[in-house]
């Protein structure tokens, strides 16, 4: 290689560790020029991947860039672990190994992904650039293509859970005291009717919490 050529080689590995793709040009076997590519990391991406964290979530990023340029990447927005170089049906087989593990959620947006978007507990689909093969693979489809708003899904999924096991609790208790003080006489057939409608209303009501909490929308 002439001097020209490696240094060009060295240039490109230096821009590869900044996280973009080079590309270099030859004619007849020399070396003419370079560009480089880089896909450009969304703004909210480093917060949202943060706020993830914080809840105990541990972030993987897939991809099948080269290696270099993927860890770059996975640096600038803070994920736990960078798998890179993967074809798509080698990352159904990562997708399986990481289910070993604990339950996994999958985040894609394109048709390669929609494969591996079935393979996990969850599959999210980016709905605002996202591919229709993706979409109609997904459990949970963002109608946007903002990385926050899987911040915003997680939370909304983990208060309305918690409602529900608070709704359940509350009427089976209520329910039961009746039926015992029922049975003892305690309880008049009135009694247990207005108690059967005002645990529907209370528990109507205390479902109404998660649309007015304006910090998950």
């Amino acid at each position: 290689l002439s001097e020209v050529s490696v240094t060009m080689i060295e240039h490109a590995e230096k821009l590869a560790e900044e996280g973009k793709t080079p590309l270099l040009f030859a004619k007849d076997g020399v070396l003419q020029g370079m560009i480089a590519v880089a896909d450009v990391m969304k703004e909210d991406s480093a917060e949202a991947i943060r706020e993830l964290k914080e809840m105990g979530i541990r972030v993987v990023m897939l991809t099948g860039d080269n290696e270099r340029t993927a860890k770059a990447i996975g640096e600038q927005a803070g994920v736990d672990e960078v798998i890179a170089g993967v074809l798509p049906d080698g990352k159904e087989a990562v997708v399986r190994k990481l289910r070993k593990k604990g339950e996994v959620a999958m985040v894609g947006d394109g048709i390669n992904d929609a494969p591996v978007l079935t393979r996990a507990d969850a599959g999210i689909a980016m709905g605002g650039l996202g591919s229709d093969a993706a979409i109609e693979a997904a459990d949970v489809v963002i109608m946007d293509d903002k990385v926050s708003k899987i911040v915003s899904a997680i939370r909304i999924s983990k208060k309305t859970m918690s409602i529900v096991k608070q709704n359940i609790a509350f009427a089976l208790i209520v329910k039961a005291l009746f039926l015992i003080g029922g049975a003892l006489g305690f309880v008049t057939m009135w009694g247990a009717v207005f108690a059967d409608v005002g645990v529907t209303l209370i528990a109507v009501l205390n479902s109404m919490r998660a649309l007015s909490d304006k910090k998950y929308n």
